[in-house]
């Protein structure tokens, strides 16, 4: 039976999108028909569509009667979870004629890798990507030669961006195709302490490169539980993802089985499969609450309390972080995975993954089960279960009843926190999220003077120069999206947890992001509104006293009113030298860019 709080929530977000999910079905039912969509096309826009094909395939796009599969690729060789998607569609198309069906690639979208970026310019355009990838997967998929849809992207705003383009077509069937996570390397604890001790100048750049080669080695998603691996979380518990195979290593007899059922089972969901399952009846309201239990039941990250925003509202379903708050009271963290603990997701899947984690939560009544996903419409039970290889074919069979390490992954009723692992943060500095979940309890509570930076190079200097070592509040603004783009701020995590093991208190309070991989210390982000907009961040100044206190949910100035009345925008002395390549990007773009509560979106959906 489901949670009586759990249903009270889903319920106000139904009353809520009652307008909005019903204009979004409205315009995907004059999307729909009733056979491939290309017989609609004319003779000349038809040949356009198949002039490359030969043979047999060219005679089954120009007959019309078979569906045609499209593939919307994020793949290139320097981002090494994208690498492996090289051969994924050749292996795609075997397996469509395979089933009697055509496939074509589609279109190909951006994808950046916000490790290269981290730091550096490029970072400004991250967020942005998003919406772009969205565009680009709308392009895809706008040509009227598809009856179905594989989506191949694995990282931070990829499947995000795949996510609210696919749904403008919400009338297709749509399956996300991943391609698993790199082997284990150096493990990320060791990668972090090698990291704070080059911040502290103790080891020098060989030393910290070697660390972080022997750590990201070979193609595959990045083994932390960052932006990149909580997607593939999302994708299973929203329904859009093949149940157990988020975290399949690539290269492996089970990571082609498993893409080559994700062609089999789509092709199913067509009308000549005869389970006609449109994306549109997947992503309601009930599965965006899903993918928000899955986050909070993770500890996933903090980036998709924007992410997860802007894909409901492309479905027409609204939510706020204050769904989110409410959620997190009920769901408890069930998981320890770095940056929340020591295993990756390598062993994670080992012990139980997600087949364990669903199955729990519905034992709990923690999960929404009375939906539709690309399994059909058996609701979440199909993903309390994990996939086998038998004689080169998969086979489905129940997932473990017990975790095989509860030190890594613990049942729903005797989990490690009886709360999720991401609070909503409010008080006169406005509203923000953090991620708890890797906070020790004893560091959740900080009340500390400020010191306000203009750019994150400008507190690593600080720290460099030995002006850092006492208790602090790093306030760092005009990292908002309308500012720069709303950069992650991943850089800052070394030098302030070299201060916070010294023993000294600090956080960070930002109206930027920081990195899915973002742990020990406290922060509060996504602080909104923005300095740009004159959010009161903008009147802090060094000095003022701040509390944080992510137990009470609570972040403060603790600056008389009268005196803040008195300070302006003016004093934060703000210059186009603070802006990098995002200010130049989003000059003409900044009266368009939504706040970060309202998914961060440039495009409206």
């Amino acid at each position: 039976m489901t949670h009586k709080r759990l249903s009270e929530i889903t319920q106000r977000i139904i009353d809520r999108s009652r307008d909005t999910r019903s204009a979004y079905l409205e315009r995907i039912e004059r999307m729909r028909s009733d056979g491939p969509a290309r017989q609609r096309l004319s003779c000349g826009n038809l040949a356009h569509g198949f002039a490359t094909a030969e043979g047999q395939e060219k005679q089954m796009l120009a007959e019309g009667d078979t569906p045609n599969l499209g593939i919307v690729t994020a793949y290139n060789d320097m981002l090494s979870a994208h690498q492996p998607y090289s051969t994924y569609p050749d292996q795609i198309k075997r397996a469509a004629h395979a089933n009697g069906v055509t496939a074509q690639v589609a279109g190909g979208v951006p994808a950046m890798c916000d490790g290269v970026t981290q730091g550096r310019d490029g970072m400004d355009l991250s967020l942005f990507s998003r919406d772009v990838i969205a565009m680009s997967t709308a392009v895809s998929l706008s040509h009227d030669m598809f009856d179905a849809a594989l989506c191949l992207g694995i990282c931070d705003k990829i499947v995000p961006g795949l996510m609210i383009g696919s749904l403008s077509f919400g009338q297709l069937p749509v399956m996300f195709v991943p391609a698993g996570p790199m082997t284990p390397g150096l493990p990320n604890s060791e990668k972090v302490r090698v990291r704070q001790l080059f911040a502290e100048g103790k080891v020098g750049r060989d030393e910290l490169l070697k660390a972080e080669s022997e750590s990201y080695h070979s193609p595959g998603t990045c083994t932390f539980y960052g932006t990149a691996n909580s997607n593939q979380m999302l994708m299973e518990m929203m329904g859009m993802q093949l149940p157990g195979s988020s975290f399949v290593n690539p290269g492996t007899g089970m990571r082609d089985a498993l893409t080559d059922e994700a062609v089999n089972q789509l092709v199913r969901l067509t009308r000549h499969g005869g389970r006609y399952t449109p994306m549109a009846d997947i992503v309601d309201e009930k599965a965006v609450v899903n993918g928000i239990i899955g986050l909070l039941a993770t500890g996933g990250s903090t980036n998709h309390a924007i992410h997860l925003v802007a894909i409901a509202r492309a479905a027409g379903v609204i939510i706020n972080w204050q769904d989110m708050a409410d959620l997190s009271e009920i769901i408890p963290l069930m998981c320890r995975i770095y940056p929340n603990g020591l295993a990756d997701v390598n062993r994670f899947q080992a012990v139980g993954g997600m087949g364990f984690l669903v199955r729990s939560l519905r034992e709990e009544g923690l999960i929404h089960d009375d939906v539709t996903t690309i399994m059909g419409e058996g609701g979440m039970a199909p993903y309390a279960r994990e996939p086998f290889l038998e004689n080169g074919r998969i086979e489905w069979r129940d997932a473990p009843a017990k975790s095989l390490d509860e030190d890594v992954l613990r049942p729903a009723g005797s989990a490690f926190s009886k709360t999720g692992g991401m609070a909503l943060l409010t008080g006169n500095l406005g509203r923000c999220v953090i991620k708890v979940s890797a906070v020790k309890p004893e560091n959740r509570k900080v009340k500390a003077p400020a010191r306000v930076f203009q750019r994150q190079e400008d507190l690593q200097a600080a720290f460099k120069a030995g002006e850092l070592d006492r208790d602090f509040i790093a306030v760092v603004r005009f990292q908002g999206p309308k500012a720069c783009g709303m950069p992650e701020l991943h850089k800052l995590t070394p030098p302030l947890g070299v201060l916070q093991d010294r023993g000294y208190k600090v956080a960070l309070v930002t109206d930027g992001r920081m990195s899915g991989a973002s742990g020990k210390i406290p922060a509060a982000i996504h602080l909104t509104p923005e300095a740009l907009d004159g959010g009161p961040i903008a009147l802090v100044r060094d000095g003022d006293m701040i509390e944080l206190d992510a137990d009470a949910g609570k972040l403060e100035l603790l600056v008389a009113e009268d005196e803040l009345a008195k300070r302006s925008l003016a004093e934060a002395d703000i210059t186009e030298s603070h802006f990098g390549m995002g200010r130049e990007l989003f000059a003409p773009l900044r009266a368009e860019v939504g706040l970060a509560e309202e998914g961060a979106t440039v495009f409206r959906w």
